[in-house]
């Protein structure tokens, strides 16, 4: 949700111009500030971000994006695997150049993606490289004695850039360079491909491998804060997270990841999964994808419907119980004029139903945030602040 001040909005944030009455009473009665929730010098990345907001020190934890979307798909890896994140993307050639046209290829359906991945499988998988559907256009690419170390790329942070500078560099490399390669070769004349031209909608034209690393060491959630913990995404690095913790993933009928999203459904299941664990990590992509599109009316339309549906619906429905707090922050700006994320501090606010905490602010924007006067440089120590030490 975060941003910066655009000046379509006269000098405001969508968070500032969005209608979100349930954040801002929030914000007015408990406790606002800032966190920094990706380390300086690190990826920002949404898996830097929520291993932080988990209560995990990226330093200290993180090997790769890939490895948490392993786990969320049940693939286990192997010491010697290395898991890559794989988007299936729309290249398109450009007066002989290779742009990133699209991140997503068209937010391609899971039941399209889940098919050409498997064909890519059947096609190009052997003991070396193994293909995993995920959803939409999110999939997983294992290497068996791959190298970790090569620089990948996001494919969302070069959207609309040609891609020559940002293929995979270093140990490796010409391997991975060489898989794309034969993936656009099989994917030009796939069924699906040709049908999604004729309807005039982008294609999957290639993989773009990225995020990679070996599977991580995490200690249990439960032996770090004594909770039993729940967390509910459509994102598989969010369920990877979840699962490295020892966490239960809770699956939402109509959870999209997308702007599509069952924001309601997300309240309600996390509601019941209350009634079973003592916490619940709710997660909603849907204004980050905005941003990724560079839509400002949709990114708004994307914050007021997480207020309203999710904030609301869940504290509403958290007043069967007398005793419980609510925590509420982005993982981490993704401005619009940039399109991609950025690494600034967050806004947070904690509610106690207790009380014992009033502040002085309006609302819940990135201005207010500042003016709480709490700051957490180590992102990681906010979830302790929020079930322990917190108002």
């Amino acid at each position: 949700m975060a941003d910066y001040p655009l000046d379509e909005l006269g000098g405001r944030t969508p968070l500032m111009a969005a209608h979100i009455p349930n954040m801002d009473s929030l914000a007015q009665r408990g406790e606002i500030g800032l966190v920094r929730t990706i380390p300086s010098g690190f990826p920002k990345g949404s898996e830097i971000a929520n291993l932080s907001i988990f209560g995990y020190d990226p330093r200290q934890y993180y090997t790769g994006r890939g490895p948490l979307e392993a786990a969320s798909i049940g693939v286990k890896l192997g010491p010697d695997d290395v898991a890559f994140r794989c988007n299936l993307v729309t290249l398109e050639v450009m007066e002989g150049a290779v742009f990133m046209l699209d991140y997503s290829a068209g937010h391609i359906t899971t039941e399209e993606g889940r098919e050409i991945i498997s064909d890519l499988n059947k096609a190009l998988g052997n003991s070396t490289f193994r293909f995993y559907p995920g959803v939409s256009y999110r999939h997983l690419l294992v290497w068996r004695g791959g190298g970790e170390m090569m620089e990948t790329t996001p494919p969302h942070d070069i959207t609309e850039k040609q891609i020559g500078n940002y293929l995979p560099r270093g140990e490796g490399a010409w391997e991975l360079i060489t898989l794309i390669t034969d993936a656009q070769i099989l994917l030009k004349s796939h069924p699906i491909n040709q049908r999604r031209l004729q309807e005039n909608t982008r294609a999957a034209n290639s993989i773009w491998p990225w995020g990679q690393g070996k599977a991580p060491q995490v200690p249990l959630f439960s032996q770090r804060f004594g909770l039993r913990g729940s967390v509910i995404s459509a994102v598989d690095l969010i369920k990877g997270i979840g699962i490295y913790a020892g966490m239960e993933v809770v699956e939402v009928p109509g959870a999209t990841g997308y702007l599509d999203t069952n924001y309601q459904g997300k309240a309600q299941y996390g509601l019941t999964a209350l009634e079973k664990t003592d916490f619940v990590y709710i997660h909603v992509e849907a204004p980050d994808e905005a941003s990724h599109n560079g839509d400002l009316e949709a990114k708004i339309k994307a914050i007021e419907a997480f207020d309203e549906q999710v904030v609301g619906t869940t504290l509403r429905g958290m007043e069967r119980w007398g005793d419980y707090k609510v925590m509420v922050l982005p993982d981490h700006p993704t401005p619009l004029r940039l399109r991609t994320h950025a690494d600034d501090p967050v806004p947070f606010v904690i509610y106690s139903h207790k009380g014992g905490h009033a502040s002085k602010v309006q609302g819940f924007d990135e201005e207010q945030a500042k003016k709480g006067g709490i700051f957490f440089e180590n992102g990681h120590e906010l979830m302790g602040h929020f079930l322990g030490e917190g108002p």
